[in-house]
């Protein structure tokens, strides 16, 4: 039961057959550059993320624990003593910039813009692949239509094989007209084999583009799309051309890429003024070393001379004392006694400094002219792209048009061709050049037919028409 479970889903996903919509929106999902764009688009908001931190103040703790082998000072008598003592010592320390010349603001403005842009660029990119995908969809179809016109010339040049091998049988028709015949069959058979071939490949390249590894099964659903006229080619070009320029992300990313490069240049400035920074520290340590906790008179030496009285010569005695030493403090007493702050503000004013700042300056400065000419220039490349898609959309339907009018022509002439090859007024010969003007003339029309379709989809995609209606 479960294999032919298993066989019935197999089947199922082997004849699936995608719709435009469906490839479009698969690609939008798995495409591995709208991937990397929308990385790109997550680093820009990781960006901003660390624009909006550079206003919060930086607070970072610190602990150690030493010992001290060796000659080193007491802490506690102040002599320089061979000891082995511990120490423990922590501290917290913050700081936070209160001015720097507004650097803080732009670079959160202009991580908002590095945000915006990136999203343009993004929508950009999809827009890049359904336009990829729409023209790969309606080339295969056009390679199927083509495949169905070679089998259906084989069909019939086969049958015409057939009949004349009765009738050279019959010794009616000379045997070199049959050989005539054969030949064309074989052309005909290599006709298809390309075609085969061709759509296969243009399968693969659509199976590709969408990411789908199993590209052997992959097919597309048969759908006859219509050379209709469009209502967008009736607009003027100017419309058009209006339209493109507001609703195109071409501009929108030209644009904000100009507004980043006028932050950078406002960054760049704000290092010619001063910074104030507030600070904050704290700090405290324990001692492990015996501590001071009275003083005792010394019984080997109890009393010490420290000087005489003037004119009697009297000496002067004090008592001498030692230090009575005891165990540490304990550890959280010592931290609160010994436990200190720091704190302040910082003024810097630059002053010089090897022309950085002034460098700085000058280099985002040849960015944003730079920026603004790539604004200039991106104008200039859409009204070309929307005019140029204008004209090959006109130009796509002129050749439809011809190409209809020449196979209607061609069929007239290949239904004649055929009524005076039966009754033996032609020969073979001219009668198969008849019949290959009529299948061109029929390819012609397809081929003629799609390129328009995508031609149009252009210009209505520059109209603000998506690809795929929702």
């Amino acid at each position: 039961m479960l294999i032919v479970l298993f066989l019935g889903i197999a089947s199922q996903a082997q004849s699936k057959k995608w719709t435009l919509k469906e490839c479009v929106d698969y690609a939008l999902k798995n495409n591995i550059s709208i991937k990397q764009t929308e990385l790109d688009a997550e680093t820009t908001a990781i960006g901003k993320k660390a624009a909006i931190g550079n206003f919060l103040p930086n607070l970072n703790a610190n602990a150690s624990h030493s010992w001290n082998i060796g000659l080193n000072q007491n802490i506690t008598t102040g002599l320089l003593e061979n000891q082995t003592t511990q120490f423990t010592s922590a501290g917290l320390n913050s700081n936070i910039t209160i001015y720097n010349g507004l650097q803080n603001q732009n670079k959160l403005r202009k991580a908002n813009l590095s945000n915006i842009a990136a999203q343009y660029q993004l929508s950009k990119m999809k827009d890049d692949i359904s336009l990829n995908v729409a023209n790969a969809y309606l080339q295969i179809l056009f390679n199927k239509e083509n495949l169905k016109v070679q089998n259906e010339q084989l069909t019939y040049d086969t049958k015409q094989q057939k009949k004349s091998e009765e009738l050279v049988a019959a010794g009616m028709v000379a045997r070199g007209d049959l050989l005539d015949v054969k030949a064309t069959v074989a052309l005909d058979k290599q006709k298809v084999i390309a075609a085969e071939n061709t759509l296969f490949i243009s399968k693969l390249s659509l199976a590709q583009l969408l990411q789908i590894e199993d590209f052997q099964t992959f097919d597309v659903a048969d759908v006859d799309y219509e050379a209709k006229p469009s209502e967008t080619m009736l607009e003027t070009p100017e419309n058009i051309v209006k339209k493109a320029l507001q609703e195109r992300v071409e501009l929108k990313i030209a644009k904000a890429n100009l507004e980043i490069a006028e932050k950078d240049v406002k960054i760049a400035k704000g290092a010619y003024q001063p910074s104030l920074t507030g600070f904050y520290s704290f700090s405290s340590r324990v001692s492990y070393a015996d501590r001071i906790v009275g003083f005792e008179q010394s019984a080997t030496n109890p009393t010490a001379v420290i000087g005489q009285v003037e004119g009697t010569g009297q000496n002067v005695i004090q008592p001498n004392f030692t230090t009575v030493l005891g165990k540490p403090l304990p550890f959280f007493d010592q931290f609160s006694r010994n436990k200190g702050h720091n704190f302040g503000v910082q003024l810097n004013i630059p002053i010089l400094n090897g022309f950085s700042a002034r460098n700085n300056v000058d280099r985002y400065k040849i960015a944003l002219e730079r920026a603004k000419t790539n604004e200039k220039q991106a104008i200039l490349d859409l009204e070309r792209n929307v005019y140029t898609a204008i004209t090959n959309a006109k130009v796509a339907l002129n050749a439809y048009d011809a190409a209809v009018a020449a196979f209607d022509a061609r069929k007239e002439a290949f239904n004649y061709a055929k009524e005076k090859y039966a009754v033996g007024m032609m020969n073979s010969f001219d009668f198969t050049q008849s019949q290959t003007l009529y299948t061109n003339a029929q390819s012609e029309v397809l081929r003629t037919k799609y390129d328009y379709i995508f031609k149009v989809k252009i210009v209505e995609f520059y109209f603000g028409i998506p690809i795929i209606e929702k």
